[in-house]
């Protein structure tokens, strides 16, 4: 072969040998992008990844088992928009100054969206919001107005009001992949996804009306808690029994009028939101349940397990069409190529009571309220998978998202980072974690109280009207059903947890209840 042909060759040859390897390079260099996918209300014992007894999630189980499945996150204060502003300043409520849903979040403040809008990425947030101010940080946004409808909602879209046909969860999710085809694909991006499901009146989707249909759920040992030695608990106005609305809570709209409940006239308002054809799906459906229903003349415990399995039903559907569409969203990532260089994570804005103890909604310092589930997915690069057992709050993600940009995270954000926890780099991780709930009175009345929880223990003081502490032991006693505040024994256990809680209230400047 000729020299100069032989030279020619060599030289195109290692041109096209070093061209996927530069865009690879150039691939691993950008910085990654960002799903933050969050539900409303969704429990983490209806999420199959942690407990496998009411439903099958595979597409939220997918991003457990191809990611970190965190078993010990807790939020701050287990209410919607106080919840949420945590998670966008990593401060607690009483710093970033959204205590309780009857406020207005103060939009002016610093939120990981704007740091992250420095720093060069495109920021969206499509779903609801709570927050009653108007968004900002984001180049993009359109959002549910207050709580928003599952069937045929509102949405203000960055500023002006426009009605979207459908079912809310699909439609949060088409406006979620529209926003991602448009975007400008040279910049990385944080797409917040923000479910209204699986919020209060749980209407589920006509598609999957029949879904569960026969199935009997198993009742929580404690569904009939007598809340001996709990004061509060007691006291609460979310029991499934005495506060769950036949009408608006579990669809008993008879056509003659009789079951005229206190919230009646609102449930009439969110089906009057449904097309022929959807409230013609829906009467097939429940109008045989409710005659059935109204011949049975169900009383006392027969009536609250019959409330139960309805609302399980109902709930879960909603769960069910929060996972279809994660998988919807997970499948265009794949299809994108998109999937390698991006953090997907889900959550909920808190738990939620399932029948434990009896109750519906959150609120509480228990578990069921104080914990939720926390599923991330890491970009390739960051070898992080299985389970974290670790205690980590909603406080967290913020400067989890910072850290994970490459964007410094601020010295007065009050969280902590999760990529170092997650590669096993942490060092002297939080032994116990702060709760404090300001919301009294409220429809549920449920009584503020501020607490500290272990890795075995948990210590709450409600106070304002009341002055009362309750001190478990999470080991013997996962349920939370004996108080052991005055049982003997425990007086020391109480008295280095109430230090302790005084040193997390001086940490995080929440000193003005801090008296005993």
């Amino acid at each position: 072969m000729n020299k100069n042909l032989l030279f020619l060759f060599l030289l195109l040859s290692g041109m096209f040998a070093c061209k996927p390897d530069k865009e690879k390079a150039e691939s691993e260099a950008k910085p990654p992008n960002i799903v933050f996918i969050m539900t409303d209300d969704h429990s983490y014992q209806t999420l199959s990844a942690y407990d496998r007894r009411y439903i099958q999630t595979p597409n939220l189980d997918r991003i457990a088992n191809e990611g970190v499945k965190f078993t010990n996150s807790f939020v701050t204060n287990s209410i919607c928009g106080p919840s949420r502003a945590v998670m966008l300043t990593g401060k607690h409520s009483h710093v970033n100054g959204f205590v309780n849903n009857s406020g207005e979040f103060d939009g002016s403040q610093p939120t990981f969206p704007k740091y992250l809008q420095q720093a060069g990425y495109q920021t969206a947030l499509v779903g609801k919001w709570h927050l009653k101010s108007q968004p900002t940080g984001f180049n993009h946004w359109e959002i549910l107005i207050g709580q928003g409808n599952y069937y045929n909602t509102d949405f203000i879209e960055n500023g002006e009001r426009n009605r979207s046909e459908g079912y809310v969860t699909d439609v949060i999710t088409d406006k979620s992949l529209d926003w991602l085809e448009k975007r400008d694909k040279e910049k990385p991006f944080c797409l917040l996804v923000h479910h209204k499901a699986t919020h209060r009146i749980w209407m589920p989707d006509t598609a999957l009306l029949n879904l569960f249909e026969g199935q009997e759920f198993d009742v929580p040992e404690s569904f009939f808690d007598g809340y001996e030695g709990r004061t509060a608990a007691a006291e609460q106005k979310m029991s499934i029994d005495k506060d769950m609305d036949l009408v608006y809570d579990l669809k008993m709209l008879d056509k003659e009028g009789e079951l005229l409940t206190k919230y009646r006239k609102a449930y009439e308002g969110m089906y009057g939101r449904m097309n022929e054809e959807q409230k013609a799906a829906w009467d097939a459906y429940y109008d045989p349940i409710i005659e059935e229903f109204k011949k049975a003349g169900l009383k006392g415990k027969e009536l609250a397990l019959w409330k139960y399995q309805r609302y399980m039903q109902d709930y879960l559907k909603c769960v069910k069409s929060v996972d279809n569409n994660v998988g919807r969203l997970l499948d265009y990532l794949d299809e994108q190529g998109l999937a390698e260089n991006t953090l997907v994570v889900y959550t909920s804005d808190q738990g939620f009571y399932m029948g434990e103890h009896g109750w519906f909604d959150k609120r509480f310092m228990y578990e069921e309220s104080l914990r939720t589930p926390l599923l991330m997915r890491f970009p390739k690069g960051i070898e992080a998978k299985g389970n974290q057992e670790a205690m980590v709050q909603n406080l967290d993600y913020a400067p989890t998202f910072l850290d994970l940009a490459g964007v410094p995270v601020p010295e007065d954000i009050q969280g902590a980072s999760l990529l170092p926890l997650v590669q096993g780099k942490a060092k002297d991780w939080r032994k116990a974690i702060y709760y404090h709930y300001y919301e009294y009175p409220n429809e549920h009345m449920v009584k503020r109280h501020y607490g500290i929880r272990t890795d075995r223990y948990k210590l709450i003081h409600f106070y304002n009207d009341i002055d009362e502490w309750e001190l478990y032991d999470l080991k013997n006693d996962p349920d939370e059903m004996e108080n052991l505040i005055e049982k003997e024994g425990y007086w020391d256990i109480s008295e280095e947890l109430k230090t302790e809680l005084v040193n997390l209230q001086s940490t995080y400047q929440d000193t003005d209840k801090a008296t005993f």
